[in-house]
């Protein structure tokens, strides 16, 4: 009668370059009809690449395939969020991480701007009124100018 000490055994190492599984091209697709929305119809679209079934090699891949861009950003709030552009104008990655670094959500945002960079019109509103108060304190005080002493 023959026991688990005779099945054979074989070990197999994974390949050095991960194993693509096809879904780099279909996002890709994907990526490409929100462009052509953004340009024809204004309409912005997000993409969460944390909900798509992807296989090893496959983020790798699409980014690849979008490359780097020129512009690039980096925002601390709630942990740091680099946000760069791809190769085609309007096609942004947005990769969120938390204060210890770790990886939280990882997106594709079509827009001219991704919103994250966007100033929020609360935000501007209170602006508005931090300048004016330094203006009626420039005026009052030109001393206390600190473009002024950076010129003496």
């Amino acid at each position: 009668m023959a026991t688990f000490a005779d099945i054979p055994i074989r070990i197999e190492q994974p390949d050095a370059e991960p194993q693509q599984f096809g879904h780099a091209v279909p996002i890709l697709n994907e990526i490409r009809h929100a462009l052509a929305r953004l340009a024809e119809q204004g309409e912005t679209t997000r993409i969460d690449l944390g909900a798509m079934p992807f296989g090893p090699g496959d983020e790798a891949r699409l980014m690849a395939l979008l490359g780097q861009g020129e512009v690039a950003a980096q925002v601390d709030a709630l942990g740091p969020t680099r946000i760069w552009e791809t190769r085609f104008a309007g096609v942004w990655v947005l990769d969120y991480a938390n204060v210890d670094g770790e990886r939280i959500a990882l997106q594709i945002e079509v827009d001219e701007v991704p919103q994250m960079l966007r100033a929020p019109r609360a935000d501007m509103t209170d602006s508005l009124a931090a300048l004016d108060a330094a203006l009626v304190s420039a005026a009052a005080d030109p001393a206390a100018d600190p473009a002024a002493k950076s010129r003496h």
